[in-house]
């Protein structure tokens, strides 16, 4: 007989409700939940996939160990072992810096990637920390952290109020939303316009988000910054600066404007190809309506300027007085977010606090430029040891990063390599073990990340939706074996067993120091609901089958809208949550300023140092015109990065690796389509079939991220049947955004030849 369960997805950023059908222990359907408080039955095709996904016959079942230059299949035991053979002598001999940690973006996805990578760095040491954020979105992390001191602070739009809402290279209606975690944003986009508000898109491509929208600006790629920087310039100019409520809360509004002076729209309009007039317009718009919200994705990021970018994001927002008021952008408020503090000063933000060893890129958020990963392992200095080790978590950066090759190579040649990983694909073939996790069905489910930057607060959590199969393990005592595995972290060891990475410690002890910790802390914060508090007698008060579930319960009744553990009656805790299996709403979003401010000055910096210094390299691209065509990614709505690929039911079709031509750029290089063209960067070249289309401007070409499933070695035979090519092998990994050490993804010039 048939049951159903129900499953946040974890396949994108939107966290929608999905209602499974299993049959025994197999998934057979998903459909969209109509009850779920957050996505109200929204389903994509990705989510409509879930049993697909789940059941993927490619997926790891057993953890894998090198024997004799072989992967095969071992015991968990034997796999631990392993781990705490290869990782510790490096420790011990070279540091922990020695210990690369790379971290790739299906982290934020499960349950196990949000509570457990934080701990293994922590006990770890290691500064040689990497992830998916230097290709993705650390600028808008380094913007938020010098203007409001943290950088998680990320104000996202109120789509479902706001009247005038300006994209900068988003494609929501085929990512889902980034960095704005928003069930539906198609309907809530048509919902704006429905309820007359206007949408405007800057894009060089004519996304099917553009295309909905009421005005679409076809920027040449990688300016962003330049046209964003001319729009304020109008704001001050014309006297349309209006900061409202916000301007208790602000400092360096003067200094701002005399910083801005140079970048006018008769200054950049020709660097932009975008005429002064519609930049003159875009910032009249934007200013005269009621509410409006300015919204920047992967495409403003992935360019020289992104920090410089995701900067004036937030400073149009605030000059038009729309920041942190409804309509406007909001600080989304997670039920799992740490206990609010009273409004005052914090510590600030800090770049740089440590450095690269090759190339001395600075540090932020804790993290160097993944770009430089290779470089890191392969390059000898006298600045300390390369990286001989590396714990690979989710990750597949041979794909995912610039020059695959170089790091294909590299991390061939480390002394020893684990990965945590469901499939053996380009990255994870080089790892010495791999601990392959549950499919997602077998897993518990609760959104950390995405939670704090939702468009609505909720909270939702689901128990796994099937058993574990014999053999598996939970992907959280995955993760607390592997921290076992490699570090003591001040945990008394077993007098017992000797097996398991030869820490006997039972993996639940990293949840049960997690809790200890964290209410010892609490105890001592006059601004805790526990403050004072006896930590032992809380510890035991907590609920739930595991420590995992714990942990979710500790945070829930320690924040925002928790029960302070009976302090407030009607508060949130596990328990109440298990009662909603659908979720609990919490509210749309509201104001929130002064409290989210880290600030040394207790407000809001409008020109922090690092951008203030910026600045000139800006003003300097206005001179810059590309010779040639320039290279953009793009994403399909059945894919995310490099996951899906080997899914039948998510390729094809219109998700195909195509080189995006437009008309005049075909004709002029005797082009047809479908014809097979190579492409040449500075990190190298690939082949790819043009697809001719005026959706994309005269001499800028796409090509879509997450193919070149060519490599030797790995087990996902669909992909490997189409395996497209590598656009990042295209780029040599140099070109990186200085302040935040994002890699230069888009507006890279190109070569495309047709072979003869």
């Amino acid at each position: 007989m048939s049951r159903t369960a129900l499953r946040i997805c974890p396949l994108c950023e939107a966290t929608c409700g999905l209602t499974l059908t299993i049959e025994g222990t197999r998934v057979t359907g998903a459909r969209g939940d109509r009850d779920d408080v957050f996505s109200r039955g929204f389903i994509c095709p990705k989510g409509a996939s879930f049993g697909a996904v789940d059941g993927d016959p490619d997926r790891l079942r057993a953890p894998l160990v090198r024997r004799d230059g072989e992967l095969r299949e071992a015991t968990w035991e034997e796999a631990f072992d392993a781990v705490a053979a290869g990782i510790r002598p490096v420790v011990e001999r070279y540091g922990p810096h020695a210990v690369g940690v790379v971290l790739g973006n299906p982290n934020v996805h499960t349950m196990a990637g949000g509570l457990y990578p934080p701990v293994l760095l922590g006990a770890l040491g290691t500064r040689s920390v990497f992830s998916a954020s230097t290709v993705d979105q650390m600028p808008k992390h380094v913007s938020s952290g010098l203007l409001y001191g943290d950088a998680n602070a990320i104000p996202v739009p109120d789509l479902d109020h706001t009247d005038h809402l300006l994209l900068i290279g988003a494609n929501p209606l085929e990512s889902n939303g980034s960095l704005c975690t928003a069930a539906d944003f198609p309907g809530k986009l048509k919902a704006l316009k429905a309820r007359g508000g206007t949408l405007t898109v800057v894009d060089p491509r004519r996304t099917r988000t553009a295309r909905l929208a009421d005005r679409h600006v076809a920027v040449r790629p990688g300016t962003d910054a330049l046209l964003l920087a001319a729009m304020a310039y109008v704001l001050f100019d014309e006297d349309l600066a209006d900061l409202g409520d916000l301007a208790p809360h602000v400092q360096g509004v003067d200094e701002l404007r005399a910083a801005l002076r140079e970048f006018t729209p008769e200054a950049v309009a020709a660097a932009c190809d975008v005429e002064a007039p519609l930049i003159h317009a875009l910032a009249r718009e934007l200013a005269a309506a009621r509410t409006a919200a300015v919204y920047a994705r992967i495409g403003s990021c992935t360019v020289p300027h992104g920090t410089l970018a995701s900067w004036l994001v937030d400073v149009l927002n605030i000059l038009t007085g729309n920041l942190d008021r409804p309509g406007g952008a909001l600080f989304p408020q997670a039920a799992t977010d740490r206990t609010p503090r009273p409004a005052g000063p914090g510590r600030g933000f800090a770049l740089g606090r440590w450095r690269s060893r090759v190339s001395g890129h600075p540090e932020a958020k804790s993290e160097l430029p993944i770009a430089a990963l290779a470089e890191e392992i392969d390059t000898a200095t006298d600045e300390g040891e390369p990286i001989r080790a590396v714990i690979s978590i989710a990750a597949n950066p041979v794909l995912s990063t610039p020059d695959g090759d170089r790091l294909d190579k590299a991390l061939g040649a480390l002394d020893f390599m684990v990965s945590v990983d469901p499939y053996l694909n380009e990255t994870s073939r080089h790892a010495d073990v791999v601990l392959p996790p549950p499919p997602p069905a077998q897993s518990a489910h609760h959104d950390f990340a995405f939670n704090t930057l939702a468009v609505r607060n909720q909270v939702r959590y689901t128990r796994p939706a099937v058993p574990l199969e014999p053999g598996r393990m939970a992907e959280t005592e995955i993760h607390a074996r592997l921290i076992l595995a490699v570090t003591d972290w001040g945990l008394p060891r077993s007098s017992e067993a000797e097996s398991l990475g030869k820490r006997g410690t039972d993996p639940a002890a990293v949840d049960a120091l997690v809790v200890d910790q964290t209410l010892g802390k609490a105890v001592k914060e006059p601004h805790s609901p526990v403050y004072g508090r006896d930590p032992r007698a809380l510890a035991a008060q907590l609920t739930g089958d595991n420590g995992p579930e714990r942990r979710l319960d500790l945070m829930l009744r320690l924040g925002p809208y928790g029960d302070g553990f009976g302090v407030r009656p009607d508060g949130l805790s596990l328990e109440r949550l298990l009662a909603h299996p659908h979720g609990i709403d919490l509210g749309p979003l509201a104001a929130r300023l002064p409290q989210p401010l880290r600030t040394r000055s207790g407000k809001v910096e409008l020109l922090p140092e690092p951008i203030a210094g910026d600045l000139p390299r800006l003003a300097r691209a206005m001179a810059e015109r590309p010779a040639g065509l320039v290279l953009v990614g793009r994403r399909h709505l059945r894919s995310n990065n490099s996951w899906m690929h080997n899914v039948p039911a998510l390729t094809g079709g219109s998700n195909r690796c195509t080189l995006h031509l437009h008309p005049e750029d075909a004709d002029r290089l005797g082009v047809r389509d479908g014809q097979p063209v190579r492409i040449k960067g500075a990190g190298g070249e690939v082949t790819a079939p043009v697809e001719v289309t005026a959706d994309i401007r005269q001499g800028v070409v796409s090509l879509p991220h997450g193919w070149g499933h060519d490599r030797p070695g790995t087990r996902l035979s669909h992909a490997a049947a189409d395996p497209g090519a590598n656009v990042n092998q295209l780029l040599d990994g140099s070109l990186l955004d200085p302040l935040s050490g994002n890699a230069v993804l888009n507006g890279v010039p190109v070569e495309v030849v047709v072979p003869s």
